[in-house]
């Protein structure tokens, strides 16, 4: 069955495109600026120690399922004889589907950005609501994105996940080694290091707590089915826990290194180092105009092509998880539900891309719903798609898939897989704590993360402060 469904080659492939999938724009764009909304290094400790504690054991209970039943998102439970609860499966690809619809808005962002800085059009940022709001152009650029991520998946785990993700993510690292190394160059660099390296703990407020969860939790694709499909394509003898670790451990070294590359140029223009997609899109052309015209255009377009790449991983995957459904459980071939499932993706995205200026409904949706909230300066339909997608659904699965695999499939089978490929697994102290974070720590703390978002998204009531 894993043979004709495809899987990975090697345990290195598995972890590039498995990291692949973890990293994204929210590593390059998203992680700096809650680094600097949260007060610098303070936040980072907490997104460490996060990342480690809670996600890495939700992590291997995903990869896990998916390896032992060799089944997409859906079919998986359903394999494990519990179809009830494949609605977790479904859900998953449904906020896979509705992230990847706005996503791949952002990634055209990221990719014609690049097109702007290699011409040096440095004044795009100053522009930026107007870029935005050309949905002719941004739906181009859109379009071609999702093409790409489409001819990859068509190929297949080994012939296109895992070759992209094998090229791909080398060059991303090495993009931003260069960028960081040049970046520490500047005047005022080590202002910026200190900032995001010395931790401040007065700065630990109940909203950095609550923002570091989140950001540990969302940046490693969790909840979405991603994890369960890529598990699905991996051999028996792979160690699950060394292999999860080592992604973990990329995903968080890829968010760390993007600081370091980040921070040193916004301190060296004296630049407030909060903003998110504004710090990106508006303020960094602008800062890479004052490198002068010939390095600014070498920095800039690097710059934009790393979040091009890091986009570009994270889109393979997200559209990887209904491919693999309407592949397993339809008989459809892949190259005909790679395609047919990618226009579908880029369809539903429409609104999303026209929520940025081109249509005032939608970009005044939330408004007009009646769920904006004091100080909010983004209403659009984008932002809300992201509110229901990524802020609540993806902590309502990470909740229910450790609450499956610890109560529903048995701590018994799931550790009886992870010692396939670690006979030493059986025991250990590692068991012993995925079993405490699966059974109690997870549900826990990512049932908080769900009541607390669904309060202060839906209903205006904030109880983080």
């Amino acid at each position: 069955m894993a043979a004709q469904r495809g899987e990975f080659s090697s345990r290195l492939g598995f972890i590039l495109a498995a990291a692949g999938s973890a990293v994204g724009l929210g590593n390059i764009w998203k992680f700096p600026f809650e680094v600097g909304n949260g007060g610098g290094g303070a936040f980072v400790v907490m997104y460490l120690i996060f990342c480690f504690l809670l996600c890495f054991p939700v992590m291997v209970a995903e990869i896990a399922i998916g390896r032992k039943t060799q089944k997409n998102a859906v079919g998986a439970f359903v394999a494990l004889n519990k179809p009830r609860w494949s609605f977790i499966g479904k859900l998953g690809i449904l906020s896979g589907f509705l992230i990847l619809s706005f996503y791949n808005v952002v990634a055209g962002w990221a990719f014609g950005y690049v097109i702007e800085m290699v011409s040096g059009n440095f004044d795009i940022g100053q522009h930026f609501g107007e870029f935005v709001s050309n949905w002719m152009r941004v739906g181009l650029y859109g379009l071609v994105f999702m093409g790409t991520t489409a001819y990859i998946v068509s190929h297949g785990v080994q012939g296109g996940i895992e070759k992209a993700a094998k090229l791909l993510m080398p060059s991303l690292i090495i993009i931003m080694v260069v960028l960081l190394v040049y970046a520490l160059t500047l005047p005022g660099a080590m202002d910026g290091i200190k900032f995001y390296l010395i931790p401040d703990f007065s700065k630990i407020t109940g909203p950095v707590v609550y923002s570091a969860l989140g950001q540990a939790f969302f940046s490693l694709s969790l909840g979405m089915g991603a994890l369960i499909t890529y598990g699905s394509y991996l051999n028996k003898d792979q160690n699950i826990i060394q292999s999860t670790a080592m992604i973990t451990l990329m995903d968080v070294g890829i968010a760390f290194l993007a600081g370091l590359m980040l921070f040193p140029f916004v301190f060296s223009q004296g630049v407030e180092p909060t903003g998110g997609a504004g710090l990106i899109f508006i303020t960094l052309p602008g800062v890479f105009e004052e490198l002068g015209p010939n390095m600014g255009v070498i920095v800039g377009s690097l710059f934009f092509l790393l979040l091009s790449f890091a986009a570009l991983t994270s889109t393979v995957s997200l559209l990887e998880v209904p491919v693999a459904y309407v592949v397993d459980e339809h008989n459809v071939p892949r190259k005909r539900a790679v395609w047919l499932t990618a226009f579908l993706v880029f369809l539903i995205g429409v609104p999303s891309l026209l929520s940025n200026g081109a249509s005032s409904i939608l970009t005044n949706f939330v408004q007009i719903i009646g769920m904006a909230r004091e100080g909010a300066t983004d209403h659009s339909f984008m932002t809300f798609i992201g509110w229901v997608a990524n802020d609540t659904f993806l902590p309502f699965g990470g909740m229910m898939i450790s609450i499956f695999a610890a109560y529903i499939w048995k701590k018994e089978n799931l550790a009886e897989e992870l010692s396939h490929g670690d006979e030493n697994y059986k025991g250990s102290i590692i068991e012993k704590y995925i079993n405490f974070a699966i059974s109690f720590l997870a549900p826990v703390v990512l049932s908080a993360i769900f009541v607390l978002t669904v309060l202060s998204r839906f209903f205006g009531i904030d109880l983080v402060g």
